[in-house]
């Protein structure tokens, strides 16, 4: 089986730099707390590919980087040049904001994608929501980290906004290339302002501090 024709694709040296970032944040999860090379390296490569390895098992797709023979040599060399490069050079911000528009763009990818093999809407943009997150979620538990969905910072909500804008749009419709536009613009809006002005969606508060009823 191949992709269908109506899902759109990145260009090739644009995929693969943007894979190239998440990769990075894998591996710079791991430097930053002293692990081996061995455990870099699969930072890098879950954080890489993690999402769409998910994606494409559940709408039974190829899955895209056993099949491209540069996705995973990528997220090594990744790997190794954080390895042996100081994790000093790595500017944190810049990193965070180009971790922001990956998320954007892949989520609004993984929607179409599974659009395009015939998945419905709804489960479409759940796939989108786990091509952009997935991948920093099971980093995040392999690591013993709190993940994003245990922040309330805007990034799974913001992936969520970027599927559900792209879903929508295909579902009326409109051209995949723009429903890709759009979405992934409305998710990194979104992103970006939480980044900026530091909002996150508010948090649950706890149980009831009333004293228990008397039985």
């Amino acid at each position: 089986m191949i992709t269908p024709p109506e899902t759109p694709v990145l260009p090739a040296a644009v995929d693969l730099f943007a894979i190239g970032l998440f990769a990075l944040s894998g591996a710079l999860s791991g430097t930053r707390t002293q692990q081996s090379y061995v455990t870099v390296a699969f930072f890098a490569l879950i954080a890489g590919v993690g999402g769409g390895t998910v994606r494409d098992l559940l709408i039974d797709a190829p899955v895209f980087w056993v099949h491209d023979r540069l996705v995973a040599p990528v997220c090594l060399a990744v790997a190794t040049l954080a390895w042996f490069t100081p994790a000093r050079w790595y500017n944190a911000r810049i990193l965070v904001w180009a971790d922001a528009l990956g998320m954007a763009v892949y989520s609004v990818l993984g929607t179409i994608k599974a659009m395009g093999w015939g998945v419905p809407p709804v489960p479409s943009f759940l796939m989108g929501v786990m091509t952009g997150c997935a991948g920093g979620i099971i980093r995040d538990v392999i690591a013993g980290q709190p993940s994003i969905l245990m922040r309330p910072e805007l990034y799974v909500t913001a992936s969520a906004l970027a599927s559900a804008c792209a879903a929508l749009l295909i579902a009326l419709d409109i051209s995949p290339i723009t429903a890709w536009i759009c979405g992934a613009l409305a998710g990194f809006i979104l992103r970006g302002a939480a980044i900026h002005w530091s909002i996150g969606l508010p948090t649950h508060g706890g149980e009831d501090d009333s004293p228990p009823r008397q039985t």
